[in-house]
């Protein structure tokens, strides 16, 4: 997929220079990366196109080719739903959206917590740490709720509707905490990320426990496609009170 972001190709393309059928194939790649070839792929393609705004002038329709979409109608509506902001919007912003915007949903009074610690190896994953409810295994689009914490530990995530949700967090890998004043915030060479789930949410359950470790990021990760100012204000923020 890395290799080939650009060209069209399909799940059974992908099955058979893997020597699997293409049900297998799906199954053992969900499997591993907790979510399907087709939403991996579109994913990356999006991570891609974040990079290319923010690191060189080529136009959005370009950057759409260039990652494999026929449509730039269509690369641009996507791009918006999973990072938050339009491609255009994202460059002039410097790879930060203006603030996290979580999902509206009725109100329900029967809502609930998550909370638990998270927690990284002795020399691991620092400071400031994200950790939000999705609907499905990447991080992309409006958390259900949401959270910053500036460092590994104790987290609650209050007034969670009743539902199915992914838990997911990242941080900035250790020496690379210089980056929030250079460049996004996602960039997947600087993360430390970690996962739970799926939680399921029932009505009349006050609390859900969830402890995380976070780890370095890898290939079978899932890339972090939203944009996130609100972790890089707080970050200068509190780097200048310093």
């Amino acid at each position: 997929m890395h290799e080939n972001i650009g060209e069209q190709f399909t799940i059974d393309d992908m099955a058979r220079t893997a020597n699997y059928s293409k049900f297998h194939f799906s199954r053992a790649f969900q499997r591993v990366t907790g979510v399907s070839p087709g939403r991996f792929l579109a994913a990356i393609r999006l991570q891609e196109a974040k990079r290319l705004l923010v690191s060189t002038t080529l136009t959005v329709t370009d950057i759409s080719h260039r990652v494999g979409y026929t449509s730039v109608g269509t690369f641009s509506s996507r791009f918006r739903s999973s990072v938050g902001v339009s491609p255009t919007t994202y460059r002039q912003l410097g790879g930060f959206a203006a603030h996290i915007p979580m999902a509206r949903r009725a109100l329900d009074p029967r809502t609930a917590s998550v909370q638990g610690d998270i927690s990284a190896p002795i020399g691991g994953a620092r400071g400031l740490i994200f950790v939000g409810l999705f609907p499905d295994g990447i991080p992309q689009g409006s958390p259900i709720r949401c959270s910053v914490l500036h460092r590994p530990g104790p987290y609650v995530l209050t007034n969670v509707p009743p539902g199915t949700w992914h838990l997911l967090a990242h941080s900035v890998a250790p020496g690379r905490e210089s980056m929030l004043g250079d460049g996004p915030f996602a960039d997947d060479l600087a993360l430390s990320v970690a996962s739970f789930g799926p939680i399921t949410v029932r009505p009349g359950v006050p609390l859900r426990h969830a402890d995380l470790t976070l780890r370095p990021i890898c290939v079978l990760d899932p890339p972090v496609l939203l944009a996130l100012l609100d972790v890089r204000t707080i970050a200068l923020g509190a780097n200048a009170a310093s």
